[in-house]
């Protein structure tokens, strides 16, 4: 028996997900992660001493995220979307890199913003091929 419930829930949502389900808890948690690094940041960009290490660690795993994402892309099925997506996580890469470098808050909300939209469309695309086996093109998430 599991001690932690709800890491035991996270584990079975995870690998019970579909592809297009993953691509999306992964957009969540870059976007959580992103809230976390802009909320520690504060609008001045000027993050208390105490929260500097937060801060770090939050766009850590957005980069790791963004990392992530760029692995998971199918050139061979995608196409022009997936080398598309891949520029725009290169992009996201290194403004992240930049805002914490500089502690920039407005680099991380417009990658936030981007990464918003994109999950809505994943969103879409991953509802839309519920029910079926297909998962959204240019999409490999091997486990």
């Amino acid at each position: 028996m599991n001690a932690n419930p709800l890491a035991a829930y996270r584990e079975t949502r995870v690998k019970t997900a579909s592809p297009g389900q993953l691509v999306v808890m992964l957009y969540d948690e870059a976007i959580k992660q992103s809230d976390t690094a802009i909320g520690l940041m504060g609008p001045d960009s000027k993050p208390k001493p105490e929260n500097i290490e937060r801060v770090n660690a939050a766009l850590g795993k957005v980069q790791d995220i963004i990392t992530e994402l760029m692995a998971s892309l199918d050139f061979d099925a995608g196409g022009q979307l997936a080398k598309d997506l891949f520029a725009l996580y290169v992009w996201f890469g290194r403004e992240i890199l930049e805002a914490n470098i500089r502690k920039e808050v407005g680099r991380v909300e417009a990658v936030r913003k981007s990464l918003a939209e994109l999950r809505e469309a994943w969103a879409d695309a991953a509802s839309k091929s519920q029910g079926g086996s297909s998962s959204p093109v240019g999409v490999n998430i091997a486990g």
